[in-house]
């Protein structure tokens, strides 16, 4: 590749010093026009922009010694293909939950609700437009409490959840007040009484799942905690809950506990609750339950707070007889008892179990176990009525799976799945030397582009994770990750991304994610492009990278030139600006990161990239 530079340009290793300057001006630019909130055309980006000396811009090409297609016209080659804005009424298309497809299939145990993705004849080559007004959400922690009415113009759960304190209109801003169906008086004296019983408060307890999250105030209070809940709930006709959860910045995904396992790895996380979330724990034999039990690790704790407790207070309110709720309870303690839990408290509306640490000492009748398995092949597999054993143990007071150290300090301790080699290639040396890494890298991202740690990018994900170490760098109360293993990865390391106190899901990303549109500000994407080669189309992927992207959004790419080459052509008809830069070591080094932001444009008429 150095034999393209012609006598008389700057060396390669110069040049690359002037790309990483000339692109953190770029972005620093960018950014200010980002964090103001309004988009193109704003006074204060104009104003800087003014004041930045940012002429290298003008005398740079970045096209050069890594773009083998532009090197040379040939007229032969087709131009990059244009992907026109789709249609208006996509404004919030979510192709996996889409309610007509979802009508099809049947609504025994939610069928209908889970992910049901359009075939390549039924998908939209086209990029899914952002409302007309949309602004630049609200930063971290002010989006917690406030999100733009243009943004998500939803106002069905204002009237709906007025009484519960969910969400109120307030001029062009929707407030949401910490309120639940459960905790109408706020999410932060529910969890005071939950931290009366959970150790909440010394990094004990740092992964939560919330099943039928609602708006997510629960995960929404918990941060402040240090506590990270992975919330879902399905798209139904609440509407835009999850899509609320995702502007506000807490981690929610569309999902429904139905007939198919959750997409997370079994003993992920150390609480779980249903505040009300409806799910009929004790049909199908305890099967939902079951399934609780298999994705909370020993020790655990689940929390619920709705039917059946305190049925004696609400039978008439929920048109129930007494027979029929207290059946419900009595079988509902019997699972539990038989999935090895302890109910630690019951008061009022709400009953707390901790599943033990391990089977010895389980008083239990005779139990239908799972057949030995990969307790992580999760993927579109169907869920079966009975239960994930523990670990073998040798000692009585051992946690079974191994014991985790508080939060913060397992983020960077060797976590027991790797200690004990349960994932086939890693060993303890080779994960730290991925952690060290992913330090360099990531110092790397920041020095490209400086808003990155400032706050400005709040939802982030890691398309391709891996052992997490890009969400490990980058850990802070400004910030999170969903850290993403994909169904098809070599190795399967979402239960070492849990074990590390953060958060992540499995899928394929030759579907669409579960997800509404313009829910995360940054993506990174390290070596997926190689991973899915002949898997399925470049496009399919970008287009979805585009639909879950916010305007004026980042993306990091990290991948082997040749690959890099194929998406930036694709690239090129998406409203985006790009960069290729080398790696960190320097041009002779193959791989090589691509950076990309987002143009600002929403729909309307002309669907133009004019200032708002």
């Amino acid at each position: 590749m150095g034999s393209k530079n012609t006598p008389g340009s700057r060396t390669r290793s110069s040049l690359s010093i002037f790309v990483v300057v000339g692109l953190c001006c770029f972005f620093y630019i960018l950014g200010a026009w980002q964090k103001s909130g309004f988009g193109k055309g704003d006074s204060i980006a104009l104003e800087i922009t003014k004041q930045s000396d940012c002429s290298i811009l003008s005398n740079l090409s970045f096209e050069t010694h890594h773009n083998d297609e532009s090197e040379v016209v040939d007229s032969s080659k087709p131009k990059a293909k244009v992907f026109e804005p789709c249609d208006d009424q996509y404004t919030d298309y979510s192709p996996c939950q889409d309610q007509d497809r979802a009508m099809k299939f049947p609504r025994e145990d939610m069928v209908y609700r889970e992910r049901h993705c359009p075939t390549d004849d039924e998908k939209l080559y086209c990029l899914i437009p952002a409302p007309k007004g949309y602004i630049t959400p609200f930063p971290w922690p002010r989006s917690r409490d406030y999100v733009h009415y243009a943004n998500v113009p939803y106002k069905d759960l204002v009237v709906e959840k007025a009484v519960q304190n969910w969400v109120q209109l307030q001029g062009d801003v929707f407030k949401f007040p910490g309120g639940g169906t459960m905790f109408p008086h706020g999410a932060d004296a529910y969890i005071d009484e939950l931290a009366s019983v959970i150790p909440i408060a010394d990094g004990t307890v740092r992964t939560a799942l919330d099943t039928g999250c609602g708006v997510a105030s629960w995960g929404a209070y918990l941060l402040k905690r240090n506590v990270l809940a992975m919330s879902f709930a399905p798209r139904d006709n609440h509407v835009a809950q999850v899509q609320f959860a995702l502007e506000r910045g807490v981690p929610a995904v569309i999902g429904v506990l139905g007939s198919i396992h959750l997409p997370y790895p079994s003993r992920a996380f150390d609480m779980a609750q249903c505040s009300r979330c409806l799910i009929p724990w004790t049909i199908n034999d305890g099967s939902h339950l079951m399934e609780v039990d298999r994705v909370l690790r020993p020790g655990g704790y689940w929390i619920l707070s709705g039917p059946p407790i305190n049925w004696k207070t609400y039978y008439k309110t929920w048109n129930r007889s007494k027979e029929e709720l207290q059946k419900e309870q009595n079988t509902l303690e019997e699972l539990a008892e038989s999935l090895c839990w302890e109910k630690k408290y019951e008061k009022g509306d709400l009953a707390i179990w901790r599943k033990k640490v391990n089977s010895d000492s389980c008083k239990r009748k005779s139990i239908n176990f799972c057949e030995p398995a990969d307790y992580d092949d999760v993927w579109y597999k169907k869920m079966n009525t009975c239960v994930t054993p523990y670990p073998e143990v040798t000692s009585h007071n051992e946690v079974a799976g191994g014991e985790l150290k508080s939060f913060p300090a397992r983020l960077f301790a060797v976590p027991p799945r790797v200690t004990k080699g349960l994932v086939p290639g890693v060993t303890v040396e080779s994960y730290q030397e991925d952690n060290r890494l992913w330090k360099k890298h990531v110092n790397a991202y920041k020095r490209i582009n400086k808003l990155i740690g400032s706050g400005r990018y709040r939802n982030m994900m890691d398309m391709n994770a891996g052992l997490g170490g890009f969400a490990a760098a980058l850990e802070s109360s400004k910030s999170w990750v969903m850290n993403v293993v994909p169904s098809i990865a070599e190795k399967n390391t979402l239960g070492v991304i849990y074990e590390r106190g953060l958060i992540g899901i499995y899928h394929d990303w030759c579907e669409a994610f579960s997800t509404y549109p313009r829910t995360y500000d940054l993506i990174h994407a390290s070596g997926l492009f190689s991973l899915y080669q002949n898997k399925c189309k470049v496009e399919d992927i970008l287009l979805e990278m585009d639909r879950i992207l916010r305007p004026e959004g980042a993306v990091i790419f990290r991948d082997d030139v040749d690959v890099l080459n194929k998406v930036r052509k694709v690239v090129k008809g998406m409203r985006w600006d790009t960069r290729m830069l080398d790696h960190e070591d320097g041009p002779l080094v193959p791989e090589k990161i691509l950076v990309a932001v987002k143009q600002y444009w929403v729909g309307g008429a002309s669907n133009s990239t004019s200032s708002a």
